[in-house]
């Protein structure tokens, strides 16, 4: 019989630094056949901890024991072969193979590299059936499911392996309830089997019900393990939270809003399952922060806004018609037409042209008005307006010519930002604009930020940071699950407040 209450992994002292510290002497246990949930707010360091145990990033310092040996593993695959596996929050899917070819895909062929296609389906079919699926045809395409289905896929592909630990990241955000209810039957089943689970979740209610113990992460340092049955959610928001830097409320906004006419309205936005009936409004020269958990539907809601992605209802309005049309961007063309610029979150992956040069990177967005005939672009008019600029962002740079990539990533934010400025439009919207940046170059893009309101802009800010959005928001929303769950004064405002709001929508007492 497996001994449940047997260590099975133990973390000592761990350290994990990028730009800056993420893990401080950091010590958390699992324990053989229990599921361990990990809470903390954005940034708290869950994920970071996870990635080092599943062999993504290694530790800067520190040790870790797992079934009684030390463990470092070099990367996933050596995690992997020790029985660590992990079920990320991002799909880890072939949307071109079928279901199961993408169950099977690291055992597709025989040794002579033949695909014996019944043996492939019939192991799928057992699989699918393990997560409630069995109606599925394995032959179906992945691109045919739903977000959901792909989910349960995606979590039968992981534990079709030799499991003795386990870590599910948010793992029902596209579930549904019946759905969770597999899921969690599953978890229990490798529970019973003696493998260790860690549980990473916003949704209080789960976490009531699935977990035996949970840990809270706060700034990279692990602030309390309880039993789940002594320990109410208030007091989880209380550790998550801790104290708040009063420095962080100690703020000089360019003028006051409240008399300012507003810019423009969002109206009833929904693209679900990502956000549902937003509608709020943006005054002239405010600086308005959005705040929630990741996963709330914030990134989502600026794309949506910008035209990058397209709602199923609701509509835009504005000030220089006198709200008079309903605006739907389906383009980020319809957006920028509308007087609307996106910074977006992943620079690298959205953003920036990687082997573009410094100089194409910013003047990209005023292309059309440095084209002469013919398509002959004014290369003197082209480098003045970006050396102007750069120098203006102070962007550290040898070439303007080389590429972009060459640069330090705050600088390449900084390019981002450059690249928006010189369009000079009158709606700007910041998704994590200081994300991965030092101290310094934040100082400088929140300066930028309320200068842009300075000169009248509407301004609408997304930051997992609470001291980020009460440095520069003059009003801060919060997003819980895809739902506008409460407006608030950056200078009365508090961690916990934010907090509560940021998990209202994620209990099911609230749904």
């Amino acid at each position: 019989m497996q001994n449940s209450a047997s260590t099975l992994l133990s973390v000592h002292d761990l350290d994990k630094t990028f730009a800056v510290p993420v893990l401080k002497q950091l010590n958390f246990e699992l324990k053989r056949g229990e599921i361990h949930a990990l809470m903390g707010s954005n940034g708290a360091g869950k994920s970071t901890l996870c990635n080092i145990i599943a062999g993504v990033h290694q530790a800067t310092a520190g040790s870790m024991q797992f079934l009684g040996n030390d463990y470092r593993p070099e990367n996933v695959n050596a995690a992997e072969t020790s029985g660590v596996r992990m079920v990320m929050q991002e799909l880890n899917l072939f949307p071109t193979l079928s279901i199961a070819e993408n169950l099977c895909f690291k055992h597709l062929g025989n040794k002579f590299g033949v695909i014996d296609k019944q043996r492939l389906n019939q192991k799928a079919e057992a699989l699918l059936t393990l997560v409630g699926l069995d109606d599925l045809s394995p032959d179906t395409p992945m691109a045919e499911l739903g977000v959901g289905k792909q989910q349960l896929i995606e979590i039968a592909s992981v534990i079709s392996e030799p499991t003795q630990l386990l870590i599910v990241d948010e793992p029902t955000a596209a579930l549904t309830d019946p759905q969770i209810d597999l899921l969690f039957n599953e978890l229990n089943r490798l529970k019973e089997g003696g493998v260790g689970i860690i549980y990473i979740s916003h949704r209080m209610d789960e976490i009531q019900r699935i977990a035996d113990r949970v840990s809270i992460l706060r700034d990279g340092q692990l602030v309390a393990t309880e039993n789940i049955a002594d320990i109410d959610v208030d007091t989880i928001v209380n550790l998550m939270a801790g104290s708040v830097d009063e420095s962080a409320k100690a703020i000089t906004k360019n003028n006051n809003t409240d008399a300012n006419p507003v810019a423009f309205t969002v109206n009833q936005f929904t693209r679900a399952p990502a956000f549902n009936d937003i509608s709020f409004d943006v005054k002239a020269g405010e600086v308005l922060g959005i705040g929630g958990l990741i996963g709330s539907g914030r990134t989502e809601l600026l794309r949506a806004m910008f035209g990058a992605d397209v709602v199923s209802s609701g509509f835009l309005s504005f000030a220089n018609d006198n709200f008079q049309q309903k605006v739907t961007p389906k383009t980020p063309i319809d957006g920028i037409k509308a007087g609307i610029g996106l910074v977006v979150e992943d620079r690298k992956s959205q953003g920036l042209l990687l082997q573009g040069s410094l100089l194409s990177n910013i003047s990209l967005s005023i292309l059309p008005k440095l084209t002469r005939f013919f398509g002959v672009t004014n290369n003197s008019q082209e480098h003045e307006l970006a050396t102007d600029i750069a120098k203006r962002l102070a962007i550290k740079y040898d070439d303007i010519y080389a590429p972009i990539s060459q640069l330090s990533g705050g600088n390449q934010q900084k390019a981002l930002i450059a690249r928006w400025l010189l369009k000079d439009l009158p709606i700007l919207l910041f998704d994590e604009p200081s994300r991965g940046v030092d101290a310094r170059a934040k100082a400088l893009i929140h300066d930028l930020i309320r200068e842009q309101a300075a000169l009248g802009k509407a301004v609408v800010v997304v930051s997992s940071e609470t001291q980020e959005l009460m440095t520069v928001s003059d009003r801060i929303l919060v997003l819980s699950n895809g739902r506008l769950a409460g407006e608030f004064d950056p200078e009365t405002l508090t961690e916990e407040q934010l907090l509560e709001a940021s998990f209202r929508y994620y209990s099911a007492s609230n749904q």
